[in-house]
């Protein structure tokens, strides 16, 4: 059994450089994930007055989420829940995230 050998690869994500480690030949995916992500914080950030990458990235994280489950409802955990009611759920966790995030803000 051969095992893959580690790569290393250098992105950005909103200025950020990071270095990444994937297996050969999974590069190009991490890359295009990458790019994906970074389109859809830089979005955030111009487009609302959210501050923080922290905050910036669970924004992203719950978009791209929604987008997740709308396409897998009809098998996953929320099968039974309309397109509504898993809407309200991101909302409900939007809003816990904003309260526990909003006391980090004060620290800056």
């Amino acid at each position: 059994m051969s095992e893959s050998k580690s790569i290393q690869i250098d992105v950005s994500i909103m200025g950020q450089s990071y270095k990444l480690a994937c297996k050969e030949g999974e590069d190009r995916a991490l890359q295009e994930a990458a790019a994906f992500l970074n389109e859809k914080m830089c979005a955030i950030r111009d487009a609302s007055k959210v501050k923080g990458t922290d905050r910036i990235a669970v924004m992203a994280a719950l978009g791209m989420a929604i987008d997740l489950l709308s396409t897998k409802a009809h098998d996953g955990p929320l099968s039974g829940l309309s397109m509504g009611e898993v809407k309200q759920k991101i909302q409900n966790m939007n809003e816990t995230l904003d309260r526990a995030l909003t006391p980090q803000e004060n620290l800056f």
